[in-house]
């Protein structure tokens, strides 16, 4: 016990340099899923009929092949092939957010559906175009209401980082199994490594829950 105890701690400073890693792809992820998510669901709500057999396809495709197969394809194929030379830390970000984008999509979807037809309605009754009324008045509502959603995207998100360490990307996962696999204390340090994911969404999830207490829309139950 007391050497499986040294062994975490020897590796803690190393793996919490591992964390800045595993936040800087989640954020990353999140960030591209949230700007590709939020305009598939706009295409699919408001776009021309046509444009939905595109978006469909984009969801199925991300939705349905698993997440490794995805970044070997990109990171060894697709990208290759385009001529882009990106690090495997980027490629992990893009993949993720690609795969994000996906699932974020129905997420802003079912938020803008939820919403009162009357609301769009009354924009154009004010004399509002109808891209200034999705704008002003359908986001910032539907963005409100996909933060519990989003809450979850985000833990998914997290969870699926640590596949990233298959490319070689060096976040928590990688450093706790080149530790182990150096000291043979594999138990001790993957327990380290879980606390800190479970760390890591706890402060995530609380956070994002703060966040939709402060943007809460009156009127709209939790």
């Amino acid at each position: 016990m007391p050497a499986s105890i040294d062994a975490i701690l020897d590796a803690l400073p190393y793996l919490l340099q591992g964390s800045l890693v595993t936040i800087g792809v989640v954020l990353g992820a999140m960030g591209l899923g949230l700007l590709i998510g939020v305009s598939l669901a706009l295409g699919q709500v408001y776009g021309p009929r046509p444009l939905g057999v595109p978006i469909g396809l984009y969801i199925w495709f991300f939705r349905g092949v698993p997440l490794l197969v995805l970044l070997f394809l990109f990171y060894f194929g697709l990208f290759s092939l385009m001529g882009l030379n990106l690090s495997a830390f980027a490629v992990a970000a893009i993949v993720l957010g690609l795969i994000s984008a996906a699932y974020q999509s129905q997420i802003f979807r079912g938020a803008i559906l939820s919403l009162p037809e009357g609301q769009l309605k009354a924009a154009r009754a004010l004399g509002m175009s109808d891209t200034r009324a999705i704008v002003s008045v359908v986001l910032p509502q539907a963005l409100r209401l996909s933060i519990p959603g989003w809450s979850n995207e985000y833990s998914i998100v997290l969870k699926d980082s640590a596949v990233a360490y298959a490319l070689g990307v060096a976040e928590v996962m990688a450093r706790a199994h080149f530790v182990a696999t150096r000291t043979y204390e594999h138990l001790p340090l993957y327990v380290a490594a879980g606390m800190i994911f479970l760390i890591l969404t706890f402060l995530g999830t609380r956070g994002l829950r703060m966040l939709e207490d402060k943007v809460r829309i009156p009127g709209y139950s939790r």
